[in-house]
């Protein structure tokens, strides 16, 4: 099981929330270049970064950051947040990012996602399910939509998707454990796709037992901010 690091952005800089709440963020570091080279340090190869101001106006407001870390390290990097057209794409991929993070274009725009799969190959992307109550959550977590998770995994599955993070978003930020239940419910009805974890991970137990259910990868932000899960702990999965 890869562990994929996050790095949240508001305004340059490194930040977490709670349950996606815009007004309960905390600011964990001034450069995300320098805690990107951390991760690099320790032997980790991913990297998960999220533009939460771009998610949330649906325009892409970081950029620049990508383009710093990118440069400036050897990592693999996924990136999302306000990317709604062609020439987002393209800048995300020209800023040096390895795949699209996509999530609310592909509730919304699913025509247009699936252009881009067809124009850039679904290898360059990473399909993002945010779950809130049950449902998908989109623009930033701000909107709640009726649509259940598992049909939206299986529909872009089906266009040659194969690996996908899903978040809980009650459960991000609040180091209260990973949605285990619903993990075990996407991998039953779709046993082949690489379901990477998102959200309320605190310890390496849960990071343990994520990977005795099947999940082929773990995104880890808050737990690492607060030392919850220390960076010699990290490195084990390093590789």
């Amino acid at each position: 099981m890869k562990v994929i690091p996050a790095i949240d952005i508001i305004d340059g800089k490194c930040v977490r929330l709670s349950q996606g709440d815009f007004t309960r963020s905390v600011i964990y570091d001034e450069s995300p270049v320098d805690v990107a080279k951390r991760f690099e340090d320790i032997g980790l190869k991913r990297l998960h970064m999220v533009d939460l101001e771009g998610a949330k106006r649906g325009t892409i407001a970081n950029i620049r950051v990508l383009e710093a870390v990118a440069s400036q390290t050897n990592l693999t990097i996924d990136f999302g947040g306000g990317a709604k057209t062609d020439e987002d794409v393209q800048a995300i991929f020209a800023a040096g990012a390895a795949m699209a993070s996509i999530g609310s274009a592909a509730v919304k725009s699913p025509q247009r996602f699936a252009s881009w799969l067809e124009t850039f190959g679904p290898e360059r992307f990473l399909l993002g399910a945010d779950v809130k109550k049950g449902k998908l959550s989109v623009d930033g977590w701000q909107t709640i939509t009726d649509l259940d998770v598992v049909p939206f995994l299986a529909e872009y599955r089906a266009r040659g998707l194969t690996r996908a993070f899903v978040t809980d978003v009650s459960s991000d930020g609040m180091l209260e454990g990973p949605a285990i239940d619903l993990y075990r419910r996407i991998l039953a009805d779709l046993p082949e796709l690489d379901l990477i974890a998102s959200g309320g991970v605190r310890s390496v137990a849960d990071l343990q037992e994520l990977e005795s259910i099947g999940c082929g990868g773990v995104i880890v932000g808050k737990a690492l901010y607060e030392n919850r899960i220390s960076l010699k702990e990290l490195s084990r999965y390093a590789g």
